[in-house]
Formats: structure tokens, C-alpha cells, sequence
């Protein structure tokens, strides 16, 4: 083996036989859980960042976190890398103007896969979303062949992942591409918090208000380990869902209320509230306002957006861990990093 050496970028590595990775979006919750895998797993990482102050994981020599705008020139930065898997997305649901979402979500990923072609990168992992994806019910779940449905065609985020899936998967010539497609990700290292949001809703609540409908949720790690083994098992061209339990959100919020040891009153909001809400949000982005309110996400929450996992279990053999364990995991961070948690609940 090979001594410790440095590459013209300054980047330590401990041998030439180490598969380098580039990561986009470590500081979010699916980045963060990633990174902490593929140092387990003996990659070395060279993970792009907004800020170094982000990054909620331990140092490690075999990472190196890197500023930088993704609508840069990266190709120094990608200079011997084996792999590209790219997270950093636009997900906040309250902009207004599509191309807010496009220049993120679409324009930063059509510059780096370009200079990963350039660079003769050999795979390009894209971390999309379950709702480019047809989603299904209970007797019959969606799937990676299921085309986008309402209310998510009229999502500017899921429209803006769809269209950067649409390029890559048309423009892939020497870089293999491979897609995943996570669902509602729950668990630690959620530093905004992100998706884990959703556990506040109910934490800590006298009255849970819940909506009629519900969503698929998966353990942040297992997503995770679902992009380590797309990278190594999946097929050029290929979308893969990273999906695990299909629930209500009145069974998600029992989860929460029988792991923090709670018994709150819960109460359902009525469809009828939610379109008129989703009317009033209308009318204030018209204004130029900024808000989560829209018919779209409104409607989101009354349907059973609920998806299949049949396809990553067999071709990426993946064994998913309980929602109840990805809620656990995702409380007692809050709990350890009460300064986040203080932000989330004033």
C-alpha cells in the first residue's frame, strides 16, 4: 500500500487503490449521513459546500470540505474523481418564481455533470426526489416506471428535479448516470432541521392538528446506504426509489407520541381548510409574498403519497430499518443539539 500522499489540490489521500468521491450538499440531512458512510466504507471525499461551518460530522483525513458556488468552473475540483454524487438542491417550498428553483436544481446540476464528462468522471449519482415519481395507495404503490401525478406536477421543486432528471438521462454519454429518488427522510444529523420539521409538528404538543392524507417515510441512513450501493450496484440509466413505510400522518404522529411518551389530543384537519389555506397562499404569492401555503402543497398533504421499495431491495439490496428507529434517532439528536431545537420551536 501506498504511503499518505498529497495531490496538486492538496487533498491527502492514504493510497492510489481509494475510490475518490465528490459530494454536493453535506451539511443537509441525506449529505451528512452519506459522507459519515463512504468514510466508513474507505472512500476518500472531497465534499462542496456553501460553508465549512455547516458540516456536522467529525474531521477525518480522508475528507476535505471545499467553499465553493456549484455554478463555478469545478474542473480542477474534479480532477481524479471517481464518482460524483450530487444532493445540494433548493428545497424550500415557500419561493415564489420557478427559476429560484431551476438555477439550483437544474442549471448548478446540468454545469456539474458537464464538467464531470470533461473530467471523465465514471459515475454521476443524482439524488432527486420520490415525487417526480407517480405515487401510489395502499393496494397499489407507485413505482420508478410510474409517471409524475398532481398535486407534484404543480410543485416548482419537483418540477425543477424533473427536469434536471430529464437531461441527465438524455445527455449521459461517457459518465454513467444513476438516479435515486428518496421519500420523506427522518433522522440524525438534520442540523436545520430540514425534514425533521415534521417531528416538531408533534413533539411536545397538547394538540396535534394532523391532515387527512399521508406519505412514505425512510430512515435517513437507509438512504444513505442507498446511495453507496446505487453507486456500486446501480445500472446506467436507472431511477431507484429509496422508499420504506407508507403511513397516515395520524399513525406517523402516534409513532412520535409512543417514543417521546406523549398523549396529546389529536384532532384532523378538514380537506375544506386545507384548499382554503392553499386559496389564501395563492393570493399572497400574487403579492410577491413568501409562504409555504399553495394549492399544490395543500393538496399534498390530503392524498396517500405512498411508493414501492421493491426495486432498491432487489437490485441494490437494501434492508430498511423502522420508521419508529428513524424517529428515535431523529429526537435524540434534537435533544443533543438543544441550540437547533431553540431554533425550531420559537
Amino acid at each position: 500500500m501506498d504511503q499518505t500522499s498529497v495531490d496538486d489540490s492538496g487533498y491527502k489521500k492514504r493510497d492510489r487503490s481509494m475510490k475518490k468521491v465528490c459530494v454536493t450538499g453535506a451539511t443537509g440531512l441525506l449529505g451528512a449521513n452519506v459522507i459519515i458512510k463512504l468514510l466508513q466504507n474507505d472512500y476518500s471525499v472531497i465534499a462542496l459546500v456553501r460553508k465549512k461551518s455547516g458540516w456536522l460530522g467529525e474531521e477525518n483525513e480522508n475528507l476535505k470540505l471545499v467553499e465553493v458556488d456549484l455554478s463555478s468552473v469545478l474542473l480542477l475540483l474534479l480532477k481524479e474523481i471517481d464518482f460524483v454524487i450530487h444532493i445540494a438542491a433548493e428545497t424550500r417550498q415557500n419561493l415564489i418564481n420557478y427559476d429560484e428553483y431551476r438555477k439550483v436544481n437544474y442549471e448548478a446540476t446540468v454545469n456539474l455533470f458537464t464538467h464531470a464528462e470533461l473530467m471523465n468522471v465514471k459515475k454521476f449519482l443524482f439524488v432527486s426526489t420520490a415525487n417526480t415519481l407517480g405515487y401510489g395507495t395502499t393496494a397499489f404503490r407507485g413505482n420508478e416506471q410510474a409517471p409524475q401525478l398532481y398535486p407534484f406536477t404543480h410543485s416548482m421543486y419537483a418540477q425543477s428535479k424533473l427536469e434536471a432528471e430529464d437531461y441527465l438521462l438524455k445527455n449521459r454519454k461517457n459518465t454513467e448516470v444513476i438516479i435515486v429518488n428518496p421519500t420523506f427522510m427522518i433522522g440524525a444529523y438534520d442540523s436545520k432541521p430540514s425534514s425533521g420539521k415534521i417531528i416538531f409538528w408533534a413533539w411536545k404538543k397538547k394538540l396535534v392538528f394532523y391532515p387527512k392524507g399521508g406519505k412514505n417515510f425512510v430512515h435517513a441512513e437507509d438512504a444513505a446506504y442507498g446511495v453507496l450501493h446505487a453507486i456500486k450496484k446501480g445500472r446506467n440509466g436507472e431511477r431507484y426509489l429509496l422508499a420504506n413505510e407508507n403511513l397516515s400522518y395520524k399513525e406517523f404522529f402516534n409513532k412520535i407520541n409512543k417514543i417521546t411518551h406523549q398523549n396529546p389530543a389529536m384532532i384532523a384537519i378538514p380537506n375544506g381548510l386545507l384548499n382554503f389555506l392553499g386559496l389564501i397562499g395563492e393570493g399572497l404569492r400574487k403579492l410577491k409574498i413568501k409562504t409555504n401555503l399553495s394549492t399544490a402543497n395543500m393538496k399534498a398533504l390530503q392524498i396517500c403519497n405512498y411508493y414501492s421499495n421493491q426495486k432498491s431491495v432487489e437490485e441494490l439490496d437494501i434492508q430498511y430499518q423502522s420508521v419508529d428507529k428513524a424517529i428515535s434517532d431523529a429526537v435524540q439528536h434534537f435533544i443533543e443539539n438543544p441550540i437547533q431545537n431553540k431554533k425550531t420551536s420559537s
